[in-house]
């Protein structure tokens, strides 16, 4: 949870929603006329340093630069390293469809055999590619 309460948000206008993230639009703007969010503070965006790092940087390009891009947060890279690794990009297979219609979206399923696992190590991999 972000430490977000007991600092004047609400008096500033800025709305929270129920876990105390601060509720943004698609160009990070909060509820409250000049005021930004970015980062872990900004509700349903990944938790990750790289990807804060970059919507701060086109953040200040739209705000001082005279830039338009929006950060596409759906198209950020993230993986998971446990004895099960998990990685991602891009949009979930339900995400797509809803974006994009159900005709337009193939999904492709493959259990590759990763170089590192054929030297004696053994299992099975699976790789979901939504196009």
């Amino acid at each position: 949870r972000p430490c977000t309460s007991g600092i004047g948000l609400e008096r500033a206008g800025v709305r929270v929603d129920g876990d105390g993230f601060v509720v943004t639009d698609a160009l990070d703007r909060t509820s409250a006329a000049h005021i930004f969010a970015i980062g872990d503070v900004a509700a349903g965006r990944p938790q990750l340093t790289p990807v804060a790092i970059q919507a701060g940087q086109l953040l200040a390009r739209r705000l001082f630069g005279g830039a338009g891009q929006a950060m596409h947060y759906s198209l950020a890279p993230t993986t998971v390293f446990t004895p099960l690794e998990y990685g991602c990009c891009g949009y979930a297979e339900e995400a797509a469809v809803e974006e994009f219609g159900e005709a337009a979206v193939e999904v492709f399923h493959s259990k590759p055999i990763p170089l590192e696992w054929r030297l004696g190590r053994g299992g099975e991999a699976y790789v979901k590619v939504v196009c």
